[in-house]
C-alpha cells in the first residue's frame, strides 16, 4: 500500500462516508446539515483530483484503483441513506434512491462473480457522469435542510400576509426571508430533478453492464 497524496484524498474520501451520517447524531440542524454538505462536497471534489493528480504524478497504484470506487460507492449509498431519514418516506426521494441502491449492489456483485474477467466492466464515460449527476443532487439535497431550517426559523410568528410583502419585496427583508424561501424551494425541486436523472443513469450503466458481462453468465452446454 502506497501513502501517496491520491491515495490519502482516496481514504478520505472513504473515511467522510460514515462521517456524514454520524453528524447527525450528534449535532441539531442545520449544524448537522452544514456539516454533512461540507464533508459531503469535500469529499466529491477529491474524487476528481485524486484520479488527476494520479495520472499528473504518475502515482497510479493498485490500492488506489481498487479503494477509489469503494469510496464512490460509499459515499453515495451512505448519503442516499441520510436522505431518505431526513426527507421520510416520500416517493420522489425514496424511488429514485431504489435504482441507485439496486444497480450499485448489482455492479458490485456482478464485478465479484466475474473475478479476473471483471476487467471488462470498465468505467465508461456515461458511468462518470452518472457518478457526478448522484453526488451534485445529493449536495443540492443536503442544502435544502439548511434552506429550510431557516426559513421555519425565520416565519416564526409571522402571519401569511406578512410573509407575502416581504417575498414580493413590500417589506424589509431582515431575516433573509426571500433567500430562505427561493433556496429551499430550489434546492428541493432542483435536488429531486437531479436525482431522478442520476437514477436514470444509474440503470442505463447497469444494463450496460449486465450487457457486457452476459456472455460470462451463460451456462454451459
Amino acid at each position: 500500500m502506497i501513502w501517496n497524496i491520491p491515495n490519502i484524498l482516496t481514504v478520505f474520501r472513504l473515511l467522510c462516508a460514515p462521517a456524514v451520517a454520524i453528524v447527525f447524531l450528534f449535532l441539531p440542524h442545520p449544524y448537522a446539515d452544514w456539516v454533512a454538505l461540507i464533508l459531503f462536497g469535500g469529499a466529491s471534489l477529491t474524487d476528481w483530483f485524486d484520479g488527476f493528480l494520479a495520472r499528473r504524478w504518475n502515482q497510479m497504484s493498485k490500492f488506489g484503483t481498487m479503494l477509489d470506487p469503494i469510496a464512490d460507492k460509499a459515499m453515495v449509498i451512505t448519503a442516499i441513506a441520510v436522505l431518505a431519514m431526513n426527507f421520510g418516506p416520500s416517493p420522489l426521494i425514496i424511488v429514485p434512491a431504489a435504482f441507485i441502491l439496486l444497480r450499485e449492489t448489482f455492479v458490485s456483485g456482478l464485478r465479484e462473480f466475474l473475478g479476473e474477467t471483471a476487467g471488462l466492466l470498465k468505467v465508461t464515460k456515461l458511468a462518470k457522469w452518472k457518478t457526478t449527476a448522484q453526488m451534485i443532487a445529493i449536495a443540492v439535497l443536503f442544502s435544502y435542510g439548511i434552506f429550510s431550517h431557516y426559513l421555519g426559523m425565520g416565519t416564526i410568528g409571522m402571519d401569511g400576509a406578512t410573509m407575502d410583502a416581504i417575498l414580493d419585496g413590500e417589506m424589509s427583508d431582515e431575516t433573509w426571508l426571500r433567500l430562505s424561501y427561493y433556496g429551499s424551494l430550489w434546492s428541493y425541486g432542483g435536488g429531486v430533478i437531479l436525482l431522478w436523472i442520476a437514477a436514470l443513469l444509474t440503470v442505463i450503466t447497469g444494463a450496460d453492464y449486465l450487457i457486457k458481462a452476459m456472455p460470462f453468465l451463460k451456462e454451459d452446454a
